[in-house]
């Protein structure tokens, strides 16, 4: 989700690295327990209503609920974003229905005793075609290969430029307006974290220090990367092709050894899976 960032990355200390641990456990909980739901026939509304339930119920947050808007759009309304097709980030919950074949992205973000977790994840719906669930692939594995970019006291952009070469690779777009964001006590803060990078840009500069938290989340996308947002919801951002787009997200806790997702599911996908 869009948002102002915080100046200066934080680095935690060992208890700071423990709560945003438990942040993530529950996100990921969260995510399981979403997964059985996203059928053929569910409303995005019912989903996002059971995602506020199931929060409340353990006696957390929905970061998403109320938070912020970007200029002229008014408060988020719901618990959950939840983009459909060619909905690219900060679908609104509504009485639309998952119909087979749909590619649909759930992203969902707790706060846990005041830390954030953060992650979203393509599901796909009953049968999908070939170049659909090759995009969610590739996402999939995009994703993947951003986290395995990086090590500690290495640069934000190596995370997107790996993203972008891979993705390219496979004939797909990145998209470049929205992009992953450091995370912790506040839901956005730095460092921004691109996924494309260009030799001459100053983007992506950062130093990953152990102790640095931020989410990697690339979308991707069958046309163009461009995108264009809602005029009337200030939140729904489709691509501007009208063509697919998908997205898988992790909180990253770069530790002294290397990167730690911090909201890997247990009944979800993992590292090498195959849709």
């Amino acid at each position: 989700m869009g948002g102002t960032v915080a100046k200066g990355p934080p680095i935690y200390n060992q208890e700071e690295r423990e709560g945003l641990r438990a942040a993530g456990r529950f996100n990921a909980e969260l995510m399981d327990h979403i997964r059985p739901l996203v059928q053929p026939g569910a409303s995005t509304l019912e989903l996002d209503g059971e995602i506020f339930t199931f929060t409340k119920d353990h006696g957390h947050t929905p970061a998403c609920l109320g938070y912020a808007g970007p200029s002229g759009a008014p408060p988020y309304p719901n618990s959950s974003c939840i983009s459909i097709n060619e909905v690219v980030c900060h679908g609104v919950p509504s009485e639309r229905r998952l119909k087979e074949g749909d590619i649909v992205n759930v992203d969902i973000t707790s706060i846990v005793n005041g830390w954030h977790g953060d992650q979203s994840e393509t599901f796909m719906v009953g049968a999908v075609g070939a170049e659909a669930r090759r995009l969610v692939q590739t996402t999939f594995d995009a994703l993947w290969v951003g986290i395995r970019a990086i090590k500690p006291f290495g640069y934000v952009r190596d995370i997107g430029a790996a993203i972008y070469k891979y993705a390219r690779d496979r004939n797909f777009e990145v998209v470049r307006d929205y992009q992953g964001h450091g995370i912790g006590r506040q839901f956005h803060q730095e460092p921004g974290v691109p996924h494309f990078w260009f030799p001459r840009s100053k983007a992506g500069s950062q130093v990953i220090r152990p102790g640095m938290c931020f989410t990697i989340e690339p979308m991707l996308n069958q046309g163009t990367w461009k995108t264009v947002a809602d005029k009337f919801d200030g939140w729904t951002v489709r691509t501007l092709d009208n063509k697919l787009s998908a997205q898988f997200e992790h909180t990253i806790l770069m530790t002294e050894n290397g990167p730690e997702p911090l909201t890997v599911t247990k009944n979800g996908p993992q590292e090498g899976h195959k849709f």
